[in-house]
């Protein structure tokens, strides 16, 4: 079994590091480094599909990004404890047909004692945004450490 730090019980520090670690992951767009972050048996709710275990957040995943092009994500720290983290996050994304969206999320993630998560709960809502108005434009891959996050643009 791996351990990935940090693990809980969580300190505020300990908490904002897992987000932004996550964001970091998430941001490769490699479905099978983010999938290590959760344990063989993980359950997820993202939106309105229900998964349990790693081999399908591999495909979900996979389709994710698939259709999501050009992907760029900014998760924040909402409320944490022990075992578990509350997220808020938004993400731009490129559907196939060209058309741009701004993703806005919260996740609750819960983690077993050696930090892989073990549950997550994810909800989203997109909004059809103007190529003018996208504000992450970082080349792709994890957001650059002087990027404004979420609450320093406004969202």
């Amino acid at each position: 079994m791996s351990t990935r730090p940090p693990v809980p019980p969580f300190s505020y520090e300990d908490a904002v590091e897992k987000v932004r670690k996550a964001e970091n992951a998430w941001n490769t767009r490699d479905p099978h480094k983010v999938a290590l972050a959760y344990t063989e048996d993980s359950q997820w709710r993202n939106r309105d599909e229900f998964l349990t275990g790693r081999e399908a957040i591999i495909g979900f995943l996979s389709r994710k990004w698939g259709q999501e092009l050009d992907y760029r994500l900014i998760k924040e720290i909402w409320a944490h404890s022990e075992n578990r983290i509350a997220v808020r996050f938004v993400y731009e994304s490129q559907a196939e047909d060209g058309r741009w969206f701004r993703s806005h999320g919260n996740e609750q993630w819960q983690f077993d004692a050696s930090g892989l998560m073990e549950r997550r709960e994810a909800s989203i809502n997109d909004v059809e945004i103007r190529d003018e108005d996208r504000l992450f434009r970082w080349p792709l891959g994890p957001r650059p450490d002087d990027h404004p996050g979420l609450s320093e643009l406004g969202l």
